[in-house]
């Protein structure tokens, strides 16, 4: 059989996904259909469901992906400029911390300077000199960390640290006169008494300051330790709200739109239609896909037409002679009741008159059998019986069976399901199937039509020819579009491509097997819809 040119009827619209998919027919049983994100919306009456997708696309406010991104960014940015801020403070403030934790350090320093002076001025009568310089040294750090003491101690805690302090810096200085002057020793060694009461004091009060400003850094490290887990915690549950943002802004669309060019690809052109309450650039590019769906679904239209009148084309010599018979007849019957009307009998007119009309009524048949076939109309998936189908459309090509000599079987199996689609369409099929088989066989053949039961849920058909076959090299490519084995000028190459794209349309695939020289088989394999009894019972 060879390569011939077809062209299919535009298919049933799948409810799907899209912005989201628009609505149409209903497939047939096993057709696949692109995923669903909502269920469509009916289209108004008296406008297209194209007119309605471009409107509800448009017809919604605008927020476009850019605002969003930029309002994502900024929020992410405002983010982050908090954690640095509360992290500069933290830092800022350990800093102080540790600061003044090196004064109140240097502070008891000088505080056990003094009294290592002072114990070595009981020893040996010396470095009382030294004792009251690091008094005086300690004076200083009370004084310049007074600010910070007052808010850790408080002002009555402070007012008694400097007055124990000055309690002992007076004390030396009341040793060192009475030394310096030969105090009697019973004078001196009262003021040593209470010398050493104070040092003991300012001891034990420059061991709290020193304790509890330690106690205060380990807090603020605790604090910035606690913070930067709340902060690694909160930029983890932020980047993830992130990236669920931009999956939804971006890759869910884009995902969104894999599926349609997907269903656009398996020849379901429905339109696109909302998802969302409003509209981005990802609504324009729907708009867009839109548009062009229309105009592609225009021209398929008018590619089906003019393949099928290419179909009819092929048919016209027979076509021709199965008008002209019934006219030959209709003249010689008229002529003969002319010439002999007034020797014929009331019967014999009635019987001529009667010739007369089932000539017209056979010529008629053969004129609305190509309307209906060339009538350019919307196809509707309905159920239907192969059988019939197949007997009309050898019926249709009986005279260019005749003419090329070609005899043809049709085999339908008992009990055979119907199947679920366009009959128009599927004639269509059949016809450019039998007629590459007969363009095949130029010394004349057998056309074997067999339709039978392939498994439970499938109706399978085979056109087969005695014909010349289809080189193994050709095979592979005789559902490309525009490849054709035909002499230049006699085949577009489009018929085997349609062809399949119209069964598949319905659900169902083609395959070839050829042998050169021997033949060729096309199978269609359709699927079943169950057999009304049975629905009826799985309903009840």
């Amino acid at each position: 059989m060879q390569a011939n040119d077809t062209a299919p009827v535009p298919g049933a619209w799948l409810e799907g996904g899209g912005e989201r998919d628009g609505a149409g027919p209903t497939l047939p049983a096993g057709a696949a259909a692109a995923p669903a994100e909502r269920g469509p919306a009916a289209p108004s009456a008296g406008r297209e469901p194209e007119t309605d997708a471009q409107r509800a696309l448009f017809q919604r406010p605008r927020i476009s992906v850019a605002t969003r991104m930029t309002a994502a960014l900024g929020a992410l940015f405002l983010l982050v400029s908090a954690v640095t801020v509360t992290a500069v403070v933290l830092l800022r403030n350990l800093q102080v911390r540790q600061g003044f934790l090196e004064r109140a350090a240097s502070y008891e320093l000088e505080v056990q300077q003094a009294r290592r002076y002072e114990k070595n001025f009981f020893l040996y009568g010396t470095n009382l000199d030294e004792a009251l310089g690091s008094i005086h040294m300690a004076h200083a750090y009370l004084e310049r960390s007074a600010p910070e003491l007052e808010r850790m101690l408080g002002a009555r805690k402070l007012a008694l640290l400097r007055a124990n302090l000055v309690a002992y810096e007076k004390s030396l200085e009341r040793l060192l006169q009475l030394s310096q002057a030969g105090a009697p020793a019973e004078e001196r060694l009262g003021v040593q008494r209470l010398l050493r009461s104070h040092g003991a004091q300012i001891v034990v009060d420059a061991q709290e300051v020193l304790d509890q400003e330690r106690l205060a850094v380990h807090a603020a490290f605790n604090v910035a330790m606690a913070s930067a887990v709340g902060f690694l915690v909160l930029m983890v549950v932020t980047m993830t709200l992130v990236g669920v943002f931009l999956a939804r802004t971006v890759l869910s669309p884009l995902g969104r739109f894999v599926r349609y060019m997907e269903r656009i690809g398996a020849g379901d052109y429905s339109p696109i239609t909302p998802v969302r309450r409003y509209r981005d650039e990802f609504s324009s590019l729907a708009m867009a896909i839109n548009r062009t769906l229309h105009d592609l679904k225009a021209h398929q239209e008018r590619l089906v037409h003019s393949e099928r009148m290419a179909a009819v084309g092929s048919l016209t010599s027979g076509i021709a002679h199965e008008l002209n018979n019934p006219l030959n007849n209709i003249g010689l019957t008229t002529e003969a009741l002319v010439t002999d009307f007034g020797e014929l009998s009331d019967d014999e007119k009635l019987q001529m008159l009667g010739q007369i009309s089932t000539q017209v009524e056979r010529a008629s048949a053969t004129v609305r059998q190509l309307l209906d076939f060339t009538r350019k109309d919307q196809p509707a998936f309905t159920r239907l019986a192969v059988g019939p189908l197949l007997e009309s459309t050898l019926k249709l090509i009986g005279n260019e069976l005749s003419l090329a000599k070609v005899e043809a079987r049709l085999r339908v199996a008992e009990g055979l399901p119907e199947v679920l689609g366009s009959p128009r369409s599927l004639q269509q099929v059949f016809l450019n199937l039998c007629l590459n088989g007969i363009q095949a066989m130029p010394k004349g053949g057998v056309l074997d039509v067999q339709a039978r039961s392939d498994g439970p849920s499938s109706v399978r058909v085979d056109v087969g020819d005695t014909g010349v076959g289809i080189e193994a090299g050709d095979l592979s490519r005789i559902f490309e579009p525009f490849f054709t084995t035909k002499e230049a000028g006699k085949g577009t190459g489009l018929g085997l491509t349609v062809v399949q794209s119209i069964v598949e349309k319905h659900g169902g695939s083609i395959s070839v097997r050829s042998a050169v020289g021997e033949g060729t088989t096309f199978s269609v394999l359709l699927p079943a819809v169950p057999s009304r009894g049975r629905e009826d019972r799985a309903g009840a």
